[in-house]
Order: structure tokens, then sequence, then C-alpha cells
């Protein structure tokens, strides 16, 4: 992955004394194209100021100043770095998944995972132990000491689960996570998690495959509206068509999932749009189940093996477990099929649609590459590559509420990535990634 992403920075490093340290005060970058979160800007520069953007034009209308320091990325390609509006931290470790695994080291492991995949910040959408608060905190100091550089983390805290319902007992660290039984029950977490400092509330409406009791739409009324009260969104996991009309009439900011029972209908695009509903398909969540046993050849690709772990790696590579994962794969393939088919159906009627792949939440779900996997979903549901790209950057920080994230205009952050190919025209390029920049400064590989 990424072979010649340590030699690139490498050479920008060398020839850019003190780069690496504190950045110099101004930075010209010029590429063959630059998407600034809307729009593509071709033979393009940016002059960049203590890490934001300055100035972002072509190189013929931008001057560059006598004082700034030059770099020049010939063929390539910048795009933002990606939001990811719905994944998990810290709770894998190899191929165990759990709770138990939620520590400081996993965490940074996963938030370096994601940065090294061009993902900038990550929204962990529930099951987060205690110590997000901590890194939550931290997470604009670029020195961080107490955690290694990586994606920003953002995130709901534990969440709001049912009693004795989803997420099942033992998925996420147990200190945070409450479950709600009453209205006053969901009120009192919410305030809980109010208090810590969250940046979203997240409940689960669903009753994997009638396995479990389904929350009860007065409770998680009652926890919609608390957020509110408290002036947080909330965001709900949904499966089915009629729970997400539920929690929209209840007043939730983010459908956390896609609709995978059936088809949308006209009045679940209606109450999305009357009531400027967030929508995050996260298709992985089920194609994780079966796509890479059915692409063994995959592990030729350094690009997908750079996201494993060996003992991830060693299991993709067991025939015996490829052929039960693709014997369990016909309803796994039925619920990728309507969400996508559904995704088609609501970016043609216009909703807001962020990213999202519910990425690190079991380790079949892999940081970062399950990220340009989504991006070829939503190219795959009727988006061009600009769409596409504009979902994963600055409609999903508009989300997360990031004004200077997901962008390359004007005041905002120089968090970039940059591509040997043109992700502006073919999606898959969009893994041709050959450094990726935080704070107007390459970083280098681990």
């Amino acid at each position: 992955m990424m072979r010649s992403t340590v030699a690139a920075a490498a050479l920008w490093l060398a020839l850019s004394p003190g780069l690496a340290m504190a950045g110099p005060e101004l930075t010209v970058v010029d590429a063959a194209r630059v998407f600034d979160g809307e729009r593509v800007i071709t033979d393009a520069r940016l002059i960049l100021r203590h890490g934001r953007v300055e100035q972002i034009g072509t190189q013929s209308e931008l001057e560059a100043p006598v004082s700034a320091q030059r770099i020049r990325l010939d063929g390539r390609t910048l795009i933002p770095g990606l939001i990811a509006a719905h994944s998990h931290v810290g709770m894998v470790n190899g191929v165990d998944a759990g709770g138990h695994n939620y520590t400081r080291e996993t965490v940074a492991r996963d938030l370096a995972q994601f940065q090294r995949f061009g993902v900038v910040a990550v929204n962990a959408l529930g099951m987060n132990g205690d110590l997000f608060h901590e890194l939550r905190a931290g997470r604009d100091e670029r020195a961080r000491g107490s955690i290694s550089p990586g994606a920003d983390l953002y995130g709901a805290g534990g969440g709001v689960g049912a009693m004795n319902g989803a997420p099942p007992e033992g998925m996420g660290p147990p200190d945070t996570l409450r479950r709600a039984g009453t209205p006053d029950e969901a009120r009192a977490a919410v305030d809980a998690m109010a208090d810590a400092g969250v940046d979203v509330i997240k409940v689960w409406v669903d009753d994997l495959n009638d396995s479990v009791p389904k929350m009860a739409p007065e409770i998680y009324a009652a926890a919609i509206q608390q957020a509110h009260a408290r002036g947080l969104t909330a965001a709900a996991h949904i499966h089915d068509l009629e729970d997400a009309k539920g929690v929209i009439r209840a007043g939730v900011d983010i459908i956390g999932h896609g609709v995978r029972d059936v088809p949308v209908d006209q009045e679940f695009i209606d109450l999305l749009k009357t009531h400027d509903v967030w929508y995050v398909p996260t298709v992985n969540i089920n194609e994780a189940e079966y796509i890479y046993a059915a692409h063994p050849e995959w592990l030729e690709d350094p690009f997908f093996r750079g996201a494993l772990n060996p003992a991830l790696e060693a299991r993709f590579r067991d025939e015996a477990w490829r052929e039960q994962a693709l014997g369990r794969a016909a309803g796994p393939r039925r619920a990728v099929a309507t969400n996508i088919a559904n995704l088609r159906t609501l970016h043609q009627a216009g909703v807001k649609i962020a990213f999202g792949t519910d990425s690190g939440a079991t380790p079949l779900r892999v940081p970062g590459f399950a990220e340009h996997l989504e991006l070829g979903h939503m190219v795959a549901a009727g988006m061009t590559p600009v769409q596409a790209l504009t979902v994963a950057t600055s409609a999903s920080a508009e989300m997360m509420g990031l004004e200077d994230r997901g962008c390359l205009r004007v005041g905002c952050r120089a968090d970039f990535v940059v591509l040997t190919g043109d992700a502006t025209s073919d999606i898959a390029a969009s893994r041709t990634i050959e450094a990726v920049w935080r704070d107007g400064q390459p970083l280098l590989a681990d």
C-alpha cells in the first residue's frame, strides 16, 4: 500500500527544512487537479498559511509568493481528507471483537489506520468506552502525546441501547453504554452522555433479525427529544423501513445504516426531506460478511493487504472459512442489493446523504479499506465520482458540523490526500494514495 508515500514525503521534507516540525508560514502546492469538496480545479494551485488554505485557484491566476515553500505535485490529484460519518474504533484486536478490546492502544491503532487510508476525521457512532472522552478532548492537538497521531475522533460515547436488545451484550465496553427501559431512563442516559461530553447521541432501534426486543417508540422519542434539549443531534441505528420512518417522526437527525428490508417509498422520501434528515447507507455493513471470501485475489493487492492484521489475513486465506462465508452470503447479498437500490432512489430524490461504513465494529469491517469500497458503491448507485467524493468529504463534514473539514476552500484546514490517479473521473483511483497531508504537512508512512 502507498509504496511511494515514504519516498515522496521524505523528498518533500528534505527539500523543506523545518516542514516536519512546524511547517513554513507559507506553502504553495501545485497539482494537476484539486477537488475542493464541491468542484474540480485543473492546473490547480493551493496557497497554504499555517496549515490552512489561504487561496485556491489555477496556476495561471494565482501568483506564488516569493517567500513561500514550493511543492510541485505534477500529474497528481488532491482531494480533501475523507470524513467517516459512521464508523467505530477500539473494538477489534486481530480477529477478536468486543468491548474488552477498547484500550488506548487499539483506538490509536485504528485512528492511525484510518489516516493512512485518507480518512482524517472519524465519527465513532456508539460503543465507546470511558477512554473516548479523554481522547475526544485532545483530538485537535496534533502532538497528542497520549495517543499516536491519526484521524481526529468524534462520536457518541456509549450510546443508548434497548433493554435485553441491541446492541448485543459485550459488543461494546460496558462502562458507557446505557440501556433504557423507560422514557425517564432514556432521558437520564442522554443527560449522562451529554455531561461526559459527546458530539451526538446514538440510539439502537433494531431487533437484529427478530432475535431481541426492539426499543419502543416512546423510549427512543424521549432520547431524541432530550438530545435536542441538550443541544446535541441524534442518530438512530435502523434496519427496517418502518423503524426509519418512526425515528424521523420522533425527530431524529441522522439515519444510521440504509433501509435494507424493502424498497423505500415516497412517504419515506418526503419524511427525510421535510425533516431535513441525513441518511448514511453503510453498504459495507452487510457486504463485509462475504466480499472478502468472494475476492481472494485481493490478497495480492498491496493496498488491501496494507489494511489487514496478520490474523485477519490468515482468515481470508483460509479456504474453509471462505466456503462457509459464501454459504451464508444469500441474506447479506439481498441486503446489499436493497441498500444500493434504495440509495439510488434517495440520491435521485435529492435526500441528504453522508458517508459511513460501520468500519471497525467487527473484524470484517476493515477500517480504511471499507471506505474506498463504499465510494464504489455510491457510484454503483448512480452518483458520479465527483458526487461520491462530495458525500465523503464536504457533505459528511456538514453532517458532523465541521465547518473547516472535508474541503479545500479558503479557511479550510489543509488536510488532503495526494492521489497518483484521478478519482474525479474514476472512483477506483481513490486507492492510488501517494501521501496524506495534515495541517499543511506531508505525513511519513508508518
